[in-house]
């Protein structure tokens, strides 16, 4: 009888050796991208995602050389506005996605979050939550959502009655039909965008799983993602290299584990998903692949795996148990 399990072992080899591939002269930096037409010099989700990456894989860096990866990712910060910046995404994505590295190292941000000030008194975040777009773009403003309370929190700069008020305008705004963010909003676009809200509640759902707070509809969630895969939805999924496929996973396994009479269909459902995806991963070049070798990309598709083998132990197979960023701290 064949091994039913899955073997992840010479998919993360490769992984090591991307990784080390990024790697630049001095310790900690990181390039982001390999390529011709790429930028070989030290970037902000290179270093931060290299840090992730190494921590899933249980290959850490020795507390010896902690000092010297604190030091680069820390030099990336504005000194002026305290935030990080980045080209690709919204600073205050990349600023709580720096400070999630700096965390693995037990470090913060060096200088105070200057550019936040205006939203760190409780009586700001509903004003501050409720002008991000809700409708028609809920996956971009969840970066900005869901990177505020990340920043702020890692960088230690609000306290339990700010958070209160967070999950407080979040548990108010969950939408009934969907479990998603934010009611009367969700069904605006239409099942169009339906995966787009799905990725927008996901960045709230892992500051939820954070603080160990408890979603007000997760078995609408939990419907609403196992009918984004039934129906096709969102063709791309489980066909990318990136975070959309550890979103769905993330939001089917934790929104089960709220409502346990489902979590046997939904384990059924993410075995399916594990066995199609991982098929997909495995026929992808490590050396030529764009995906693969994004490190910020690569993260998500690794930490993916790692959520899956979290609750599907019996059917991944790897060197040792997968450890996911998300576990330990908001931001992947």
């Amino acid at each position: 009888m064949a091994d039913p399990t899955i073997d992840l072992r010479p998919f993360l080899r490769d992984v090591q050796t991307i990784v080390q591939r990024h790697e630049l002269s001095r310790p900690g930096a990181y390039c982001r991208w390999l390529g011709e037409d790429r930028s070989r010099e030290s970037n902000p989700y290179g270093c931060a995602d290299a840090a992730n990456l190494l921590y899933t894989l249980g290959s850490f860096p020795e507390r010896t050389a902690w000092d010297a990866w604190t030091a680069e990712l820390q030099r990336f910060q504005d000194a002026g506005d305290g935030l990080f910046h980045e080209s690709t995404h919204d600073p205050l994505h990349t600023t709580a996605h720096v400070a999630g590295a700096l965390q693995l190292f037990e470090a913060r941000p060096a200088h105070r979050l200057v550019a936040l000030d205006p939203w760190k008194e409780p009586a700001a975040v509903d004003r501050f939550l409720g002008q991000l777009d809700w409708s028609w773009n809920p996956w971009g403003g969840s970066h900005r959502g869901d990177g505020l309370f990340a920043a702020l929190v890692l960088a230690g700069e609000v306290g339990a009655d700010w958070e209160e008020r967070y999950f407080s305008w979040l548990a108010n705004e969950a939408d009934p039909q969907t479990g998603f963010w934010r009611r009367g909003h969700v069904a605006v676009g239409g099942e169009a965008i339906l995966f787009h809200h799905l990725a927008g509640s996901f960045h709230y759902l892992f500051n939820h799983e954070y603080r160990r707070r408890p979603l007000r509809y997760p078995e609408a969630m939990l419907d609403s993602c196992l009918r984004i895969r039934r129906d096709g939805l969102f063709p791309p999924l489980g066909l990318t290299v990136g975070f959309a496929e550890l979103d769905w996973i993330y939001c089917v396994h934790r929104a089960a584990r709220q409502c346990p009479t489902r979590l046997h269909e939904a384990r059924h459902a993410l075995a399916q998903f594990a066995s199609a995806y991982t098929s997909y991963l495995f026929t992808l070049d490590a050396c030529d692949d764009p995906g693969l070798n994004d490190l910020h990309q690569l993260l998500g598709a690794v930490s993916a795996l790692a959520e899956l083998q979290q609750v599907l132990p019996d059917l991944l197979r790897s060197e040792q148990p997968l450890r996911l960023v998300l576990d330990r701290r908001p931001f992947a």
